[in-house]
């Protein structure tokens, strides 16, 4: 199993760290869209690194156009050599309407489309084929020599969709080469909804499951003492009740018998009141989206319940030493 690592957002010492983190054994440096660009750190981890993999987990699509993500893409991964992975999420309808003033419509429809503009377009850099996409929310059909790249020796990057529902996780499996799979996702639901949903996916691009990859950040909720493990559940418990109260994800907590959950804590944070949401998320609830436990029984817990179905994971160890985090590490990968 490949294990993968986040970057902060620090650019004055992103390559350094980068350095650190390929040293370790990690198979991927991770940056995601949140208060900062997600490209940045990355572009600084590809001049310190020759191994390690760079990947956006996430950058918001919607927020940009093909055009622009292809182009972006496409330098990203000649500068590293063919080491970078463009991982790709919708974001939800208030975001992309109200934060960055785009468009928002048929989110699993548009985002199919999305892909395969990109992989128009770089086919068109890459390959020498004319430029002509024309669907239903994307167009592209002019591309002059000007504007097309030369440093063409590392072709096109890998594309990793992040989903949750059915319908965008079966586009997952139609159009990208792998699937970000949400935190917010309990082994039931992973088994029973995503899998099944990324094999239509399959089907419909004459594909299978050894030409794709499952990515999933999952929670772990460990320390070195009984005070920092609960310190670890109460922290997830409220990550978990965050994600919880997106109606979006409803079906995610009716996998496991507590959908009526969702709307309790939808109204809450309405009111905002987040610090109390966790309360909400006992330790049998935990156990669905987490592992728990001590350092040492990590990684074979992680193995036992999804060494069938991912092929990368991540998490976060920064509660106990290195030592014990890189023993993690090398049993998963090994």
């Amino acid at each position: 199993m490949k294990v993968d690592c986040g970057i902060d957002f620090n650019l004055e010492n992103a390559g350094e760290k980068a350095r650190e983190l390929e040293e370790s054994g990690y198979s991927a440096i991770l940056s995601a869209e949140m208060a900062h660009d997600p490209f940045f750190p990355l572009l600084l981890a590809a001049q310190t690194t020759n191994r390690i993999e760079l990947m956006t987990s996430i950058a918001v699509a919607f927020a940009r156009s093909p055009m622009n993500l292809a182009h972006i893409g496409h330098d990203l991964n000649a500068y590293s050599k063919g080491r970078f992975i463009l991982g790709l999420g919708s974001q939800i309808k208030p975001h992309i309407t109200k934060r960055f003033s785009m468009p928002w419509s048929s989110p699993a429809a548009r985002m199919r489309e999305f892909i395969l503009a990109m992989r128009a377009i770089w086919s068109t850099w890459h390959d020498g084929k004319s430029l002509d996409f024309a669907g239903e929310f994307y167009t592209h059909t002019l591309m002059t020599p000007f504007f097309t790249p030369t440093d063409c020796d590392y072709g096109s990057p890998k594309v990793f969709l992040a989903a949750v529902g059915p319908r965008m996780t079966e586009v997952a499996g139609e159009v990208a080469d792998g699937m970000i799979v949400h935190a917010f996702t309990t082994e039931t639901y992973l088994r029973e909804t995503t899998l099944p949903s990324l094999e239509k996916g399959f089907a419909k691009a004459g594909k299978n499951r050894a030409d794709f990859e499952i990515s999933y950040p999952l929670f772990v909720c460990t320390g070195q003492n009984e005070e920092e493990l609960e310190t670890s559940l109460r922290t997830t418990a409220q990550q978990i009740a965050f994600y919880g109260s997106t109606p979006t994800y409803k079906p995610v907590l009716e996998s496991i018998g507590a959908g009526e959950l969702q709307s309790e804590l939808n109204k809450m944070s309405k009111q905002g009141q987040w610090a109390e949401m966790g309360n909400l998320i006992g330790p049998d609830l935990i156990k669905h989206f987490a592992v728990i436990g001590e350092p040492s029984t990590i990684a074979s817990q992680i193995k036992e319940r999804y060494g069938d179905i991912i092929d990368r994971s991540c998490a976060a160890y920064a509660n106990i030493p290195k030592s014990d985090q890189m023993k993690i590490v090398r049993e998963l990968a090994s």
